[in-house]
Parts: structure tokens; sequence; C-alpha cells
């Protein structure tokens, strides 16, 4: 199509070619959104904000059991988490106790640092509506690293809100003395 110089029509604009263009950056904010989710960490990395605070002294956290790996929070739904303070005790023990909540589930999760010398037992409990409970018992190294210990996760009964967890760290065997008590509640 020749135009004369006087002609001051714009040229006209190919609709496939608009739709191609809307089509590639649809594919790329897709392509990227699980990027970004992903550099934003997972719920409890010690770096990210607003997350549960791991004990001091950095590093990462790693499974305080053989069989009882934290799970990938993975991208998707969100994780809530309700965790009570972080507490110290005088013996060496830092640990904070969150109830968490993705989904149709919920599972408890203790932090902890043991900085006492000496391999400790301790027990992490996650209860429920209807006096429903659940129990993990974690063997915690004397290796003064951060780290973790969750129970398994199970399906909501009634509200999130009405699940509390408690951790007890205590001396090896029956007769160890309670060295430190944490919970989910503030």
């Amino acid at each position: 199509m020749l135009r004369h110089s006087g002609d001051r029509r714009a040229p006209q604009r190919d609709p496939r070619r608009l739709r191609l263009f809307l089509l590639v950056g649809v594919i790329a904010a897709v392509a990227a959104l699980p990027l970004t989710m992903a550099s934003a960490g997972q719920p409890g990395d010690p770096g990210r904000a607003g997350a549960p605070a791991a004990p001091r002294g950095g590093g990462g956290t790693r499974p305080a059991t053989a069989h009882g790996s934290p799970s990938a929070l993975g991208l998707g739904l969100a994780t809530a988490a309700r965790c009570g303070p972080e507490l110290t005790s005088p013996e060496g023990i830092e640990a904070q106790t969150c109830v968490l909540t993705q989904g149709e589930d919920t599972w408890a999760r203790a932090y902890y640092r043991n900085a006492t010398g000496e391999s400790l037992d301790s027990v992490l409990s996650l209860m429920g509506p209807g006096g429903r409970s659940v129990q993990m018992r974690c063997v915690t190294g004397a290796d003064d690293e951060p780290a973790t210990c969750e129970t398994p996760r199970r399906r909501i009964r009634g509200g999130p809100g009405g699940y509390t967890a408690v951790t007890e760290f205590a001396g090896r065997g029956a007769k160890g003395p309670l060295l430190l008590r944490s919970g989910s509640n503030s």
C-alpha cells in the first residue's frame, strides 16, 4: 500500500501480532512467578521476615530425627505459623515452638539449639480439639547447631486456633531432669 505524502493516517496494527505479544507476555509472567516465589524462601527460613525465628547462631535447620524430616512446604498454599516466645534455659537450651497450618493440615515444629554439650531427650506434642494429641520424640544432639523437630501433619478438626504445641527438653534417660518447656502460646 503506497501512501501519498499528504496521507496522515496511522498504519493499521495487525491483530495477530498484538495477540502474539500478549501471549508471550503471559507466558513470561507465568514462568517468572515460581522463580519469584522460590527466591522469597520457605516459611521458617532463618533470614525471612515474618517467619518464625530459628534460634540464634545462624546456619540452616536440619531434621532432628532420622524418619521425621521437615516437609518441604512447596509453592502454592500459604502456611500460617503461631509461635510462642523464643526461650533460653540457664543450662543452654534455646527453643521456640510453633503450630503450623497449611490448607487443611496442621502440625507442630520446634526450632532449637542445644548448647549444653550433652545429648538430650525431647518430646514435641501437638494437642488438638477433643483431647487428640500427637507426640514426636527427638534426640537432641550435642553439636550446638540450630535444628528442628516436627510432628507429622494431621487434618484439621475444628479450627486451627484449637491447636497448641509444647516441647520439653530433658536430660537423657527416664530420670533426666526437665531443662526447658517451650509452648506455642505466648
